[in-house]
């Protein structure tokens, strides 16, 4: 049995702090597993991608433990930071980095760090096809290096929906990222129509940015509208779904989205905004629809409009949740990921055999 070594940040199992990348790189482990590899994790507490001297001396003796030319799949928000501690490593260990989302996009100093350790790695793994375009012309890597597996979903029950569609849920983790300022404006502008939105989604990433929230939502008199529901994962998450109509995600980038295709597994029609790796992610049914809409991200105007849009126009609901229930056939499942991800590791050559 070949053994691969993955180097996880230290939340990876952390039900107060959920994410995409964390739920990501569990089931890739489960299904490295169930492809043969004997998986040794080895999960890094700390504040990455920015480490201290005492995150960076652990990470460092972790990795002098781990034998000569054995396989370390590593999650590029602990590995693409820290050149220092990985390319001295290079000569001796097989890195692949799992990439989820580019450090370098608005940060000179990091690009330069995460050029670094994407260069000294034998393979880059990436959650898009965007992601992969990005950063081979971030990085001007070798395009064979870098390789995509994109997250899978699990089969779930079609939501029955409402007939007006007024049943709102919006699931990511409330930070300025996600755009949740911007969905209070565009709900603030539709405010005489009749709606409801839940936010899923942790509460503690920008404490100062949700109290900000709070009291914009106060101020647009929407406190019994709109409802900030906290982390929910597992029966609790598979609920919010159930009793929504429509997934609104106001993001201002995902390099994937997977809660979009969580929704699509659940015949969920998709709201959200054009921003890198999400019109990959809501795609396409067989026949060229899309099971959703898409709008410029930043742009509240443009996110009132379409839920205006949705909450008044019954065939174009009705259109949406058709398509949804057709893309819905087209997900892959984890396994695909799993064995994705699998692939890749089985062919990274040895130490010195790779590339300039």
């Amino acid at each position: 049995m070949t053994v691969v070594h993955v180097v996880l940040p230290g939340d990876i199992d952390d039900p107060t702090t959920p994410s995409g990348g964390n739920s990501y790189d569990r089931r890739v482990c489960q299904g490295l597993v169930a492809s043969g590899w004997a998986v040794r994790e080895h999960a890094v507490p700390g504040g990455w991608p920015y480490p201290g001297a005492t995150e960076l001396a652990a990470l460092t003796g972790l990795l002098a433990t781990i034998p000569d030319d054995a396989v370390v799949l590593l999650d590029g928000l602990v590995a693409s930071a820290v050149p220092e501690v990985l390319v001295p490593q290079a000569h001796r260990l097989r890195l692949v980095v799992l990439v989820h989302l580019p450090l370098g996009d608005d940060d000179v100093p990091r690009r330069a760090a995460e050029r670094e350790v994407l260069a000294a790695s034998v393979a880059v793994i990436t959650t898009s096809e965007w992601t992969r375009h990005r950063l081979v012309a971030l990085y001007a890597l070798p395009a064979d290096r870098i390789h995509v597996a994109a997250p899978g979903v699990e089969p779930a029950p079609v939501a029955s929906g409402t007939a007006g569609g007024t049943e709102l849920v919006c699931v990511a983790a409330v930070t300025p990222h996600k755009g949740h300022d911007v969905l209070t404006r565009a709900l603030a502008s539709v405010a005489d129509l009749r709606w409801n939105c839940v936010l899923v989604g942790a509460l503690t990433r920008d404490p100062d940015f949700v109290e900000g929230l709070r009291r914009q939502v106060d101020e647009h008199g929407l406190t019994d509208r709109i409802r900030f529901a906290g982390p929910r994962t597992g029966a609790d998450l598979d609920a919010a779904y159930a009793a929504a109509d429509l997934l609104v995600l106001a993001s201002r980038g995902e390099t994937y989205g997977m809660v979009v295709t969580e929704a699509l597994a659940r015949g969920l029609p998709v709201l959200a905004t054009a921003a890198k790796g999400l019109p990959e992610a809501l795609g396409h049914t067989p026949d060229g629809r899309r099971p959703g809409l898409l709008v410029a991200p930043g742009d509240p105007a443009a996110l009132a409009d379409a839920l205006r849009r949705w909450l008044g126009d019954a065939a174009l609901r009705q259109r949406l949740r058709r398509a949804a229930t057709d893309r819905r056939s087209t997900l892959t499942g984890w396994e695909v990921t799993g064995r994705l991800v699998s692939e890749v590791l089985a062919q990274v050559p040895v130490v010195g055999g790779r590339a300039a």
